[in-house]
């Protein structure tokens, strides 16, 4: 039997459009996977961390602490990974508590926001002074959570460290409600209680932490941190000088020179605060974490925030003025591959540091109770960190074979 030509006619048809249907279904996904075409950049996740320190009065011991041991804190942070990746990382600094602050402004005061220019917090926590006031816990925690500009993503580590002595419930504003509000946000608060145990929970420091899923601490902010010196503090702090050398200022000379003397400036302080502070700051500008494309050239090309063709000679340093571009390029790579050398040592030198503190520290027997504003950061980060998925080396004892 033969079919009507009419009939073939329509089959035919219809055999094209089922053929020719898949290859448009299929267009898009030929587009995603066209050869050199840039995959979507990867969301880097984040660690946010705001600093809120008491500054009446009784509290330099806390002041002293959180200076000597800014660095130790972040170069923890700086060996977390979420996926692989290393998270960027920002901090920001309150004072709260200081008659000089008017109390129209809560005796509270917002020092820096979200950063990741450490050096800027390291800074300020030096230039901090304290005197009496009156310490409004859930009126800075309001303020933080408010002021800052904290990631939207609830898979980012955001948390509040608050440390002070006095009643927690202090102020018109109610701790509860502050608390309450920042978990809202994803942000966690962590108090600590510079003080007995039993007055922080007494006094409501305890409760606060509770009601932003956070943790409660107490240490003594007066005891002298015990400092662990290692054969390695030394050459790690000559390295950090070293490796201020590698970096290639640009702007105005005004601020070269700014920067040239906040460096020169913040590794000296670090050397007065404590050995340990000089050797952690070396770690940290080795880490991947020192932030520096506002004024190193070499990083701020790297990262496509400058084009080095778009700067007027006065913009360059003066070794560079008189160079082609093409010479200009070849200086700022050899300066990337002098500082890449000097990290390479400092890391070295910083696992072997890190490994013989836990030496000595097992030794000496050593607990895991926080005795110090450090360590209880220190703990409270890791913890809280691995509930996001975040993961931290370990600096762990070597087995004896």
């Amino acid at each position: 039997m033969t079919m009507p030509r009419k009939g073939l006619f329509l089959l035919a048809v219809l055999f094209g459009l089922l053929t020719i249907r898949p290859a448009f279904a299929a267009e898009p996904q030929a587009k995603k996977s066209r050869p050199g075409r840039p995959a979507a950049p990867a969301i880097r996740a984040k660690i946010q961390l705001a600093i809120l320190l008491d500054t009446s009065g009784s509290m330099n011991g806390l002041i002293n602490q959180a200076r000597a041991r800014l660095w130790k804190i972040v170069n923890q942070l700086a060996t977390a990974r979420r996926d692989g990746q290393l998270p960027h990382l920002e901090v920001a600094l309150y004072e709260y508590g200081k008659t000089s602050i008017p109390r129209s402004k809560g005796f509270l005061r917002q020092i820096v926001p979200l950063t990741d220019d450490l050096d800027r917090i390291s800074e300020e926590l030096f230039a901090l002074k304290t005197n009496g006031g009156e310490e409004y816990c859930g009126q800075v925690i309001d303020a933080a959570t408010r002021q800052l500009k904290w990631s939207k993503s609830n898979k980012d580590l955001k948390m509040i460290f608050i440390a002070g002595n006095e009643p927690f419930s202090q102020g018109s504003l109610k701790y509860q409600d502050a608390c309450t509000a920042a978990i809202a946000q994803g942000i966690t608060v962590n108090t600590i209680f510079c003080g007995p145990r039993t007055v922080g929970v007494r006094t409501g420091w305890q409760h606060g932490a509770q009601l932003a899923d956070g943790a409660f601490l107490n240490i003594d902010q007066n005891r002298k941190v015990a400092e662990i010196a290692t054969p390695y503090d030394k050459p790690l702090a000559d390295l950090s000088s070293r490796i201020n050398g590698t970096y290639v200022m640009f702007g105005g000379s005004a601020n070269r020179k700014r920067k040239e003397n906040q460096l020169r400036r913040l590794d000296s302080l670090a050397k007065k605060a404590a050995p340990s502070a000089a050797a952690a700051r070396a770690g940290f500008k080795a880490s991947g974490q020192y932030r520096r494309s506002t004024w190193d050239l070499s990083e701020a090309v790297r990262s496509g925030k400058v084009k080095l063709k778009d700067l007027k000679p006065n913009q360059l340093p003066p070794e560079m003025r008189k160079l082609s571009l093409a010479q200009q390029r070849a200086y700022l790579k050899k300066k990337t591959a002098e500082r890449a050398a000097v990290e390479v040592k400092i890391r070295k030198l910083t696992t072997q540091r890190n490994r013989y503190i836990a030496e000595q520290r097992k030794k000496q027997g050593s607990t895991d109770k926080p005795d110090s504003f450090d360590d209880a950061v220190i703990k409270t980060i890791r913890t809280q960190g691995k509930k996001k998925g975040y993961q931290f080396k370990q600096h762990s004892v070597p087995r004896k074979h």
